[in-house]
């Protein structure tokens, strides 16, 4: 009897020693960590999703123009492939359908940006200004546009896609301005300076994400401005100073903002050159060389 005693009290010994051994009615769960919300320059997309977007977003401006000008292509079969690039008509058609693809990219970058929703599209972006002032919006326009001057001396423009475009019509110059002042500079920057350049900047560095950027973005413009290399000059270099300011203030807020009042500002010439003194009827080439909407 003593002997099973003794074993009971070293038993209850051995267990009180336990270090684990705790009143489970005091017990804390366990801490659930929260994912980390993301930032403009720890997005959560990889390079894969980067490049697929912009690949889907090149697609988009292909495929929904064509499907807007077959029903008036099948309606009017006299019109031939040849001239069927330069019908009013057919071009403006093509112009429209640039609307609806816009949407579609936005809307594809949205999924990719809040992740289904689940983080805030202007938070993962960078809605913020970045510590970038007013005031640098004109000089950079002003500098940019005293540069562009000084290379249409060098290398005057020549007859390109989009000029042609704007001559089919009126409404085509609406329709492009429209474009090019309202919905292409948050496009253009959402896909290139945000998805592209975010990905990018975490997994190659920020020098090839810039290079990258730069020259994907003049790229896509290339064949609309074929045989007018000052235009493509001008491209690259507005491409390297929107993408630099993205690496500066880390937000894409300024981005937008600038090449909103780019393209408003030609736009704006663009629409008003029907109306300008004859000695200025030049400004619409010139203006030309520098304007451009996604793709």
């Amino acid at each position: 009897m003593e002997l099973e005693t003794n074993l009971a009290k070293l038993f209850f010994v051995e267990i009180s020693n336990q270090p684990n051994v705790e009143n489970f009615s005091n017990a804390q769960p366990p801490l659930i960590l929260q994912p980390e919300n993301p930032t403009p320059n720890n997005p959560p997309w990889n390079v894969l999703t980067a490049i697929g977007i912009w690949i889907l977003s090149i697609l988009a401006i292909i495929i929904f123009p064509a499907v807007f000008i077959v029903p008036y292509f099948l309606m009017n079969r006299q019109i031939s492939l040849e001239t069927f690039q330069t019908d009013p008509t057919a071009i403006f058609l093509s112009l429209l359908a640039v609307i609806p693809a816009h949407i579609f990219t936005l809307a594809a970058a949205w999924l990719v940006v809040t992740k289904f929703n689940k983080f805030s599209f202007k938070e993962t972006l960078g809605w913020d200004w970045g510590g970038f002032k007013w005031w640098y919006f004109p000089v950079i326009v002003i500098t940019f546009f005293i540069f562009a001057a000084i290379v249409e001396t060098f290398l005057p423009e020549q007859d390109n896609e989009l000029m042609r475009i704007l001559r089919s019509s009126r409404s085509a110059v609406y329709v492009t301005a429209l474009l090019a002042t309202f919905t292409a500079p948050i496009v253009e920057e959402v896909i290139y300076r945000g998805i592209l350049y975010s990905a990018l900047q975490r997994s190659i560095g920020v020098v090839w994400a810039v290079t990258f950027v730069t020259a994907a973005f003049a790229g896509v413009h290339f064949l609309q401005y074929w045989g007018s290399p000052g235009t493509i000059v001008l491209i690259c270099i507005l491409s390297l100073i929107l993408t630099l300011i993205r690496v500066r203030t880390k937000n894409l807020l300024p981005c937008i903002v600038l090449h909103f009042i780019f393209n408003g500002i030609q736009s704006l010439v663009l629409i008003l050159q029907p109306f300008l003194p004859e000695n200025l009827g030049g400004v619409q080439e010139q203006v030309t060389s520098v304007i451009h909407f996604f793709k």
